[in-house]
C-alpha cells in the first residue's frame, strides 16, 4: 500500500476538524485527503457512487479497494503510527462493535451539524491534502 485516500464531508465541521487530526498525525500509510463528491473527487474516481461518499467516510487504497464507513474508519486508524494497534484490534469480533459504535455516534452527531448546500468543491476545487494545518 503506497498511499490512500480518504473522502470526508467538507460541510461537516467534525469531518474537517477529523481532517486535520488526520492531516497533524505520523502515518504508516501516506494519507490524500479530498472532499467527498468535490470536482478533484470526480476527477480522480470517475466511477464512484460519489453521492455515497457524502453520507459515509470513504477510503480508496492506491490499487482501487475501497472501504466505507466502519471499515473506513479502520483503514484511517490502521495508517497511523500511534494507532495501528487499536484498528487491528477493532478489526477484531470483539473491537467491532466499539468500531461500529463510533461510527454510529459520529453519524448522528454530523447529521445534526451537517450545512446544507452542495459539497463544497462540487463547481470549484476545495481544500485538498496540501492545505495547511490549522494551528
Amino acid at each position: 500500500m503506497r498511499h490512500l485516500t480518504v473522502l470526508y464531508d467538507a460541510n461537516c465541521p467534525l469531518c474537517v476538524h477529523i481532517r486535520h487530526w488526520l492531516l497533524a498525525q505520523r502515518w504508516l500509510v501516506p494519507l490524500r485527503l479530498l472532499p467527498a463528491a468535490s470536482f478533484e473527487a470526480r476527477r480522480r474516481f470517475p466511477k464512484l457512487d460519489h453521492e455515497s461518499t457524502l453520507k459515509e467516510i470513504t477510503v480508496i487504497g492506491d490499487s482501487g479497494q475501497v472501504w466505507t464507513g466502519t471499515d473506513a474508519f479502520i483503514v484511517c486508524l490502521w495508517a497511523l503510527v500511534e494507532h495501528r494497534p487499536k484498528a487491528n484490534w477493532l478489526a477484531t469480533p470483539a473491537g467491532r462493535p466499539f468500531a461500529r459504535a463510533a461510527m454510529h455516534t459520529a453519524s448522528k452527531w454530523r447529521a445534526a451539524v451537517r450545512t446544507g448546500g452542495p459539497p463544497q468543491g462540487a463547481q470549484d476545487p476545495a481544500c485538498d491534502d496540501q492545505c495547511s494545518v490549522p494551528r
